[in-house]
């Protein structure tokens, strides 16, 4: 980040709007809340699948056990504006990175430009391998709980290297 007046814009992308990306949305929101470089928080899926829907009751109860109690939102599709707005775009796992990867190549070959930076969330686990968000859709409801786990620590870990980003005005 060059400017440190310059705030980034993040976006979260799952499959369908409704578990991983969401948490992960509410959770930063909560976690970077009044910091003076993040912008825009927002998530999307790479599928329609649950378009307009409510995140899962799962999702909303895990926020609301760890404080999270004013996240609102309706799933939406990833959309080509997308790679133009955010700087950011977190997959949640491998196989949404790539789609999210392919998107991008597809929009920069019609001279298209983007400012996405497109990579894992996991990458801000504080290890050298990324690791991806597990998917609770299927699993026991405590499967939530580990997601919050993980996007928790994903986001203090992201919000800490923004501040060092703009301390010595480089881009994570």
């Amino acid at each position: 980040m060059s400017d440190a007046n310059v705030k980034v814009n993040i976006l979260f992308v799952c499959l369908g709007n409704i578990c991983r990306s969401t948490m992960a949305e509410g959770v930063f929101r909560s976690v970077a809340k009044n910091n003076p470089h993040v912008g825009e928080i927002d998530s999307c899926g790479t599928g329609a699948y649950h378009e307009l829907d409510p995140p899962d009751y799962r999702t909303m109860q895990t926020l609301r056990k760890n404080g999270v109690t004013d996240y609102d939102h309706a799933a939406r599709k990833l959309t080509n504006e997308d790679f133009k707005n955010f700087d950011y775009l977190f997959a949640m796992d491998a196989w949404n990175l790539k789609d999210l990867q392919k998107v991008q190549r597809t929009i920069e070959r019609k001279g298209q430009q983007t400012r996405a930076q497109v990579m894992l969330f996991g990458q801000f686990n504080g290890k050298s391998t990324a690791e991806e968000v597990v998917d609770p859709y299927y699993g026991a409801d405590n499967g939530f709980d580990t997601v919050y786990d993980q996007v928790k620590k994903f986001s203090t870990n992201f919000l800490k290297s923004l501040e060092e980003d703009a301390a010595t005005g480089s881009k994570s």
